[in-house]
């Protein structure tokens, strides 16, 4: 059988991951399992042989219809299911189904997406979005969420992990969106929907390790993870070998391409080693752009490192868009909480000149590069490389109690903090439940059994004292079980509060906000380059920045302490709030904008 060389720096020309159509109406399946001698296809109860090839693949071509049950059986008679699986018929050690990529009827096919300019991002957990939990059901949120401004849905990590509940950081099928959800066609109709209501959809990917649960591919193809570099959550990932390469650029483009997503954000890359010539995450960017090319696709990381090579311009293009910018989130909570251990620990002096540094320009302290040794400075990047958020999954679900950050500050300074993160030029982004101020916590939920549960309950003390500690008065005792059903069952939105008088007002600000953003901030992005942000001087616990966007200058000016101050002079015209008029004095938990 004619295998196909693949070199570290390229994809092969043909699927080498995952069940595949070839000539005669045949399927081809194959594993790469070079520990194995010998493996077999076990398909809908037909024990078929395998060829095994010189670098370790098992493949073979046979008649297979669509919703046919398949697994590999190794040496040992032990049965696995296809790490390149598009779907399970059930659980991670149950058999995979074959797909038909092509069922789907798409209804917005001339869909292009929107320029990078544009995104106003909304972070959702699709089990927790709805009481059904489901793809289907979520579409019914769609409209609310388009009317109300938002242009982008970030969908937590879908990739199937163990049990039927999760925020989905451990999957271990890469290519399988989890059943619980529903089908790929499901998923698909999702994404359909929001591109009709105007939506891009963006989704999570984790690229960094497996979950520690039904993951074979250690076994029959031990050299797919390193022995030397262990992450935080489990064993590296070994890119340096083009198999390994060719299984993540692949589930790149299946992504973009089988299910038409608008973009991908890559989970804790700091965590992603690769020591070739070509860097995995640099030629995930160059076959994105060469494979996709018809419409805006984009890359977005979440890099606690801090690297800026990622985002440099080179050509007129960066490789990636944006980064979730903790820096500007722990500063904002510091300042408003007074929290200032664990991961806020390093932002507790000085706060309000980090904020301003932050918002002016960018990252707070240099960053190590993915590929480069002499990565640009932040400031040297636009402020549209930077997603800016008062909270997302992590920073509400790692608390002790879940609870969200508008329920425990003064109001009037949440709306203020509001204004800033919507008017300012980098791109914003809400946790889904935050236009209506959402009562209900979000925990951090899983659906583990046996000593891996314990570990994981056993921990979230760690974690809570990493994300603002044990409130007063509560004990470790208090922290929900991540795997007791209540406590997912707890985290989904409950969207008949969203109907309150007092939520719809919220939320009828939030589309004011997202409207002014859209008419007068969004126009600016475009032509907004590095070394933008400029801070002025300003009193304490105030921010008064300057952004040159192109030729016209945005000027923020927020007040948020407790007493009346004195403006500065050289500002161009109103633009928020606009049923304020000027004068000398800047009122106390205020934000103004002004366009010069």
């Amino acid at each position: 059988m004619n295998i196909e060389t693949i070199n570290q720096t390229t994809l092969p020309l043909g699927q080498r991951w995952g069940p595949v159509s070839v000539r005669g109406g045949k399927t081809r399946f194959q594993l790469w399992a070079p520990a194995e001698a010998a493996v077999g296809l076990e398909l809908d109860g037909a024990d078929i042989s395998m060829q095994r090839s010189e670098d370790g693949w098992h493949i073979v071509d046979v008649d297979a219809n669509i919703g046919a049950r398949y697994q590999f059986v190794l040496a040992d008679g032990t049965a696995v299911g296809d790490p390149a699986s598009r779907l399970q018929l059930d659980n991670l050690d149950g058999p995979s189904l074959i797909v038909d990529p092509d069922s789907y009827c798409w209804r917005h096919s001339e869909w292009s997406g929107r320029p990078w300019e544009e995104t106003v991002v909304y972070e959702i957990h699709i089990g927790a979005l709805t009481t059904e939990g489901t793809f289907r059901s979520a579409m019914a949120m769609l409209p609310l969420l388009a009317d109300l401004g938002i242009t982008a849905v970030e969908i937590m990590p879908l990739a199937h992990f163990p049990g039927t509940r999760g925020w989905g950081y451990d999957g271990v099928l890469q290519f399988a969106p989890h059943n619980a959800y529903g089908s790929p066609d499901d998923l698909k109709a999702f994404i359909d929907a929001a591109h009709g209501h105007g939506l891009m959809v963006f989704l999570d990917v984790v690229y960094n390790h497996f979950g520690p649960e039904g993951n074979y591919l250690g076994r029959y193809a031990p050299g797919f993870f390193r022995k030397d570099a262990p992450t935080p959550w489990g064993a590296a990932i070994a890119y340096e070998k083009p198999e390994v390469r060719s299984y993540f650029v692949e589930n790149v483009l299946y992504w973009l391409q089988e299910f038409r997503l608008d973009g991908l954000r890559f989970d804790a890359i700091d965590q992603i080693e690769d020591g070739s010539d070509v860097h995995i995450l640099e030629q995930i960017a160059v076959e994105v752009r060469k494979r996709v090319s018809d419409r805006h696709v984009h890359l977005i990381t979440e890099n606690p490192a801090n690297g800026t090579d990622l985002m440099e311009e080179i050509a007129g293009r960066r490789h990636y868009k944006a980064d979730w910018n903790d820096d500007f989130h722990h500063a904002v909570h510091v300042a408003v909480t007074g929290e200032a251990t664990g991961c806020y620990e390093p932002f507790k002096d000085d706060t309000w000149d980090q904020i301003r540094r932050v918002m002016a320009y960018g990252y707070l302290r240099p960053g190590k590069g993915i590929f480069s040794d002499n990565p640009p400075p932040t400031e040297a990047l636009p402020p549209t490389a930077f997603i800016h958020f008062l909270q997302n999954h992590d920073q509400v679900g790692n608390r002790a109690l879940g609870d969200r950050l508008h329920l425990g500050i003064n109001r009037q300074l949440y709306r203020a903090l509001t204004e800033i993160l919507l008017l300012s030029p980098q791109i914003p982004m809400l946790f889904m439940g935050d236009e209506h101020l959402s009562l209900r916590p979000f925990h951090f939920f899983s659906d583990y059994n046996g000593e891996i549960a314990k570990a994981i309950r056993e921990n979230r003390p760690k974690e809570a004292e990493n994300f603002g500690g044990i409130p007063s008065g509560r004990s470790a005792a208090d922290i929900p079980d991540p795997n007791s059903m209540s406590t997912f069952l707890s985290s989904k939105i409950n969207w008949n509060q969203a109907a309150s008088q007092g939520a719809m007002a919220w939320a009828e600000f939030i589309r004011k906000l997202l409207a002014l953003r859209k008419e007068s901030i969004i126009p600016l992005l475009e032509t907004a380059q590095g070394y933008a942000g400029k801070i002025i001087e300003a009193p304490d616990q105030c921010l008064f920045i300057d952004w040159k966007l192109g030729d016209k200058i945005l000027q923020l000016r927020a007040n948020l302490s407790d007493a009346d101050v004195t403006l500065t002079t050289g500002l161009g015209d109103f633009v928020y709030p606009a049923a304020t008029l000027r004068d000398e004095f800047l009122r106390a938990h205020v934000v103004e904008l002004y366009l010069k």
